[in-house]
């Protein structure tokens, strides 16, 4: 990489370099890094005694989710450019926590994992892509 010198000082180039957790690099891609990635499954499995806990409430469990989880996994947000990847890697993440919340139903004596649609009703429409992109 070329270095630049300003009054002086000389700035060593680099390739690229991590801003709020997203990795703005030379060729003009921005996006989440990995270890963000990372950091959201740190966070979620770090809580994740909390959300099978039978002593919480389903409205507790969402309050802790929106309170510890949602702002890790949206951090840098507002410096990313939301790719159809991540569009499609959010509500993914989101509904792997919201099945631990809403537990899997009793069906004649068989446990089914809730669909997607359920999860859409239980949740109200929550929607971390969408709500992302409102906060930015």
């Amino acid at each position: 990489m070329k270095a630049i010198t300003i009054n002086g000082v000389t700035y060593e180039g680099v390739a690229g370099f991590i801003y709020l957790g997203t990795l703005i690099s030379n060729d003009k891609s921005v996006g989440k890094n990995k270890k963000m990635y990372l950091a959201d499954n740190k966070t979620y499995f770090a809580d994740i005694s909390l959300f099978t806990s039978r002593l919480l409430s389903r409205a507790t469990k969402m309050l802790l989710y929106k309170a510890l989880i949602r702002p890790v996994v949206s951090y840098g947000a507002e410096a990313w450019i939301m790719t159809k990847k991540d569009e499609q890697a959010l509500p993914v993440f989101e509904r792997k926590i919201f099945r631990r919340i809403y537990d899997p139903k009793d069906e004649k004596r068989e446990w089914k994992s809730r669909t997607n649609r359920e999860l859409e009703e239980m949740s109200n429409g929550e929607n971390i892509g969408k709500w992302i992109k409102v906060k930015g």
